[in-house]
């Protein structure tokens, strides 16, 4: 058994600004430059917050436009950036708009958006509900909060959620230290076959930043 992951409920941010799909283009700049964001969710409706997402306006969507701004492209270039300038020539959020959204939902884990935003190199999710209505954003700023969880905090997760379950018997004998987030596991357990799982699952802890196992079986009483 281990503790519940943490979710990205627990760490987005829940005032988030936004856009509707009519937001005209200085509209989208003097938003982002308000806010200090390089994208903006694309809502249906009028862009209150309350919408569904349908997709998210990035700066590198509306960078197009001073990229071609004096340019002439020859017909290579227009057959084989034929979206980019399209995006060159748009005026408003729809026009704009890269969808479908790619989104996290509020109940995903923290390894789960990680792993969303490294694959598609994002730095933020739109976070949404059941129904895809906005709820907050999660940055990987966001994702990196669970490092400045207290060291004592982390040491008793291990001992409660790990130690206590995988190594009942020998409890007493384990000692766990914590030290900027190292986790060190030491003493005596009847069971050595069990540590790499213990390891694995105090390496899944959130805010562990590395594990040290240094258990080994009881000395052995000698022969009478």
């Amino acid at each position: 058994m281990c503790g519940t992951p943490h979710m990205v409920s627990d760490v987005m941010t829940h005032t988030v600004a936004s856009i509707g799909r009519s937001a005209d283009f200085k509209e989208i700049v003097q938003l982002m430059e308000q806010w200090k964001v390089s994208a903006l969710p694309v809502l249906e409706g009028k862009g209150d917050g309350e919408g569904r997402v349908v997709g998210v306006v990035s700066e590198a969507d509306l960078l197009y436009k001073e990229e071609f701004h004096d340019a002439d492209p020859d017909g290579y270039t227009q057959l084989r950036r034929f979206s980019d300038l399209a995006k060159a020539g748009a005026v408003t959020a729809e026009e704009l708009t890269t969808s479908p959204a790619l989104t996290v939902h509020t109940t995903a884990t923290l390894a789960q958006a990680a792993r969303t935003m490294a694959h598609a190199k994002v730095k933020r999710l739109p976070v949404v509900d059941d129904t895809g209505r906005l709820e907050g954003v999660v940055s990987r700023g966001d994702l990196l909060k669970v490092f400045l969880r207290d060291d004592e905090e982390v040491a008793e997760e291990v001992r409660r959620e790990v130690v206590s379950y995988r190594f009942p018997a020998s409890y007493s004998l384990v000692r766990v230290q914590v030290k900027d987030g190292v986790v060190t596991l030491a003493g005596r357990v009847r069971d050595t076959s069990l540590v790499p799982v213990a390891t694995r699952l105090v390496r899944a802890v959130e805010g562990v930043v590395d594990v040290k196992c240094e258990l080994t079986r009881p000395a052995r009483r000698p022969e009478q």
